[in-house]
């Protein structure tokens, strides 16, 4: 399991090879073991496999073309429509329309699909996590027929790769661990925690094509603008209430 951590790759290219019914089932018992709040297991695995919702998802996903090559999409979601229901049938008050179990959901979804994504690569299968999910959750939540207290959160697109891509580079422990307490960042230490990643030849081509003074900017005007970011946050909480979860009264 630690080789298959640390060589994690994101696959963006895909075989049409079906995945075999037992593997799928063992990526998702493997899912549903992942730690979940309290047991409760507050969340909901769509499998779509139909290249005509496959099609509309790609839509929905910024058309990225993993989408349709991976035979296998999976959607996480917050869920306690299910033991909202559980609750009332056993005579037993559920107070879960809320944020904070929302956000107790969603902590368990992205559990889950961490789990899967291990499993599915210990299979030699390859994933790529679709970070559009949140951004079009209201489409999402309608094309995927999700009831009150369910909520989109995450997608794997899961399929055997018709890639190798290298690996991607990560920041060094020492910018993302701290002894004890939170040690703020100098200038000088953001300097030395982000060299290494604006030396590489990639960061220098990337800064070319984007026509930036440097990698930062990259993401700060190109990826992921301020603009963008108010109006898919806008987006999400809209969907987050509208689900049922922005309840602020007793």
């Amino acid at each position: 399991m630690i080789n298959i951590i640390f060589n994690h790759r994101t696959i963006r290219k895909y075989k049409s090879t079906p995945v075999p019914e037992h593997i799928l089932e063992q990526i998702l018992l493997a899912g549903t073991r992942a730690s979940t709040t309290g047991n409760m297991q507050v969340y909901s695995i769509i499998v779509t496999k139909n290249s005509e919702l496959k099609n509309k998802l790609w839509e929905l996903h910024f058309k990225q073309d993993m989408v349709k090559q991976a035979p296998l999409l999976l959607t996480f979601c917050a869920d306690f429509n299910r033991l909202n229901k559980w609750c009332e049938a056993r005579n037993a008050k559920p107070g879960y329309d809320n944020f904070l179990s929302f956000f107790t959901a969603a902590i368990d979804a992205i559990l889950a699909a961490q789990n899967t994504a291990l499993a599915a690569e210990a299979n030699g299968l390859g994933i790529c996590y679709l970070g559009t999910t949140t951004y079009m959750a209201d489409k999402i939540t309608e094309l995927l027929k999700l009831p009150k207290a369910v909520v989109p959160i995450t997608t794997l697109a899961v399929g055997y790769p018709d890639e190798t891509p290298g690996l991607t580079d990560r920041l060094p422990l020492s910018g993302v661990v701290h002894n004890e307490i939170y040690n703020d960042y100098t200038v000088d230490k953001v300097n030395e925690i982000y060299a290494e990643k604006e030396s590489l030849e990639l960061t220098k081509e990337l800064i070319k094509i984007n026509g930036t003074e440097n990698l930062a900017q990259i993401f700060t005007d190109k990826r992921y603008t301020k603009k963008d970011n108010i109006h898919f946050s806008q987006s999400f909480l809209s969907v987050i209430e509208k689900q049922g979860f922005m309840n602020n009264s007793e």
